[in-house]
């Protein structure tokens, strides 16, 4: 039996993202059918939904009512199809934390970036994948105030990150510039929304797909990097 094919597949998203966590979820349906024919490493790469975020944040209904220029009514519609959506792709987007659910907010995700860039360096795509699913329950589960410095550090710490290296990073000017500059070569890409998945650094997937979507995308890459390589 021949070993697994490996790729790389770089997924350009935001941690406030619901179709992001649903995406990756879908992804990693795909990723278990594939098992034995395709191996991917995964890493997470910046896109800010909304870099203008004040520190204070924003409430989300009022957010998506402002920039979508949706009603309430529209709004619930979405999110009851998005949470069937979830619910298929074994992603949870419902608040599970004691007591009575704190308003869902919007928040600034630089630092997060700069974290989850951070997490690729210094620990591998694994650990950085494991703290990107920390943010997404932190934000999605728990409706923790993720655009402060101090709970992503708890976060951080909660993957095993360390605590002080981690505060570190956040005041690094240059990692926020490479921060700053995966998200230019987003837009050079084409890239205006996500999740977009960027396998072996040239093929795209845009959105948040089914399973059987990425099984057949995935397989056609491997399909066309073997043709490439036998020409």
């Amino acid at each position: 039996m021949s070993a697994p094919e490996k790729l790389t597949i770089d997924i350009y998203s935001d941690v406030m993202c619901p179709w992001c966590a649903i995406g990756y979820g879908q992804l990693t349906k795909a990723l278990g059918e594939l098992e034995g024919e395709i191996e991917a490493e995964v890493r997470w790469r910046p896109f800010e939904l909304n870099p203008d975020m004040p520190a204070e944040g924003e409430g989300q209904e009022a957010h998506l009512q402002r920039k979508y220029g949706r009603s309430a009514e529209e709004g619930a519609a979405v999110r009851g199809q998005m949470k069937a959506i979830a619910d298929s792709a074994g992603v949870s987007l419902t608040y599970e934390g004691e007591g009575e659910a704190p308003p869902a907010m919007m928040w600034n995700t630089r630092d997060a970036h700069k974290l989850l860039g951070w997490a690729l360096e210094q620990a591998g795509s694994q650990v950085q994948t494991e703290l990107k699913l920390a943010l997404f329950k932190a934000h999605f589960n728990e409706r923790r105030r993720i655009g402060e410095r101090e709970v992503l550090l708890d976060i951080a710490a909660g993957v095993g990150l360390h605590r002080e290296a981690a505060k570190a990073a956040l005041e690094d000017e240059d990692l926020e510039a490479r921060v700053v500059a995966e998200e230019r070569q987003a837009w050079d890409l084409n890239i205006s929304g996500v999740p977009a998945m960027i396998v072996n650094g040239k093929f795209m997937i845009p959105g948040a797909q089914p399973p059987e979507t990425y099984v057949n995308a995935l397989r056609r890459v491997v399909m066309k990097s073997r043709e490439a390589a036998s020409a």
